[in-house]
């Protein structure tokens, strides 16, 4: 049985899950879904992100969404920035917290961010430099935590390696994510045991892909270690570009129903995650990718 009592759940969705919609979604809707986020009790919301448009058209209004959203006391917006350019353009509108996106395979490095592993922790010490004398928080992401669409396994001690880099940087916190979502509970526990050798528990996150129906049990694996903070994405949105068949997230609701039957405290409402999820769900044009969602519409 799991030791952990209290999880915070890290919502995603309204970055890493429209980014890949086909669908632009407009400033307003987004801005309608971060607020319901904020309203369900999450406190951190990952609202957008400042990367090229000309990359990802559906970002191409991150300033706007910072600009509108109403935000709440004690809710974080965090907003990727994966170079100094997008660094300077989310601290300019109020940003008080950003992420950094690394990986644990070579291959999905360079064809992610064009850059080996190495080179991608170097470019992220001029946004480290400026987050600290701005006091703006800063979070590591580690992608292929288990496996890669192009090595396949990969060695939990590179896994180690870059979180620990990471943590080393300045990072308060190093989230790692499954992102082809081929790991199984051994997996997690394997490649757990190696990283918290170098980063402790309380320092890391866990981001599953439900590809292959395993997501809700890897992050059990990972609660069982002491892991306290769960990356999710409300209605199962999102996925990975760049990894085939990696169609979705966990859904935010569906780890929230779980954790809710272990007695593990979150601060969430689930009624309310679900009114999100079907809102955002709704105007894409599909049901959520959610078991939870769809199951509790009509009770």
């Amino acid at each position: 049985m799991t030791t952990v009592s209290d999880v915070r759940l890290y919502e995603v969705g309204p970055r890493d899950g429209l980014q890949n919609e086909k669908k632009l979604v407009p400033t307003e809707v987004k801005v309608t879904l971060i607020e319901k986020l904020a309203a369900a009790g999450l406190t951190k919301i990952e609202a957008t992100s400042f990367v090229s448009p000309k990359w990802v058209p559906q970002m191409a209004d991150s300033t706007d969404v910072m600009a509108q959203i109403n935000r709440v006391d004690g809710v974080d917006y965090p907003v990727l920035t994966p170079n100094l350019k997008g660094f300077e353009a989310a601290a300019a509108v109020g940003a008080t917290e950003v992420a950094i996106f690394g990986a644990a395979s070579e291959s999905f490095s360079q064809k992610n961010i064009n850059c080996s592993i190495a080179e991608s922790l170097d470019r992220f010490l001029p946004i480290m430099a400026q987050a600290a004398d701005q006091n703006i928080a800063v979070r590591g992401y580690v992608s292929c935590v288990v496996g890669c669409p192009y090595e396949g396994k990969v060695d939990p001690a590179v896994v180690a390696d870059v979180a620990a880099k990471m943590m080393d940087m300045g990072c308060y916190e190093v989230s790692l994510g499954d992102t082809v979502g081929v790991g199984t509970p051994k997996d997690i526990r394997d490649m757990l045991t190696v990283v918290m050798d170098r980063v402790p528990g309380d320092k890391l996150a866990l981001h599953c892909h439900d590809t292959y129906g395993q997501a809700l049990a890897n992050i059990l694996a990972g609660l069982d270690m002491g892991i306290a903070v769960i990356d999710s994405s409300v209605a199962g949105l999102g996925g990975c570009p760049y990894a085939a068949g990696a169609s979705g997230n966990v859904a935010t609701e569906d780890v929230l129903y779980m954790l809710n039957g272990m007695g593990v405290k979150t601060g969430v409402d689930l009624d309310k995650i679900i009114e999100a999820a079907w809102y955002i769900s709704d105007f894409l044009g599909h049901a959520p990718n959610s078991k939870v969602a769809v199951a509790l519409r009509n009770k």
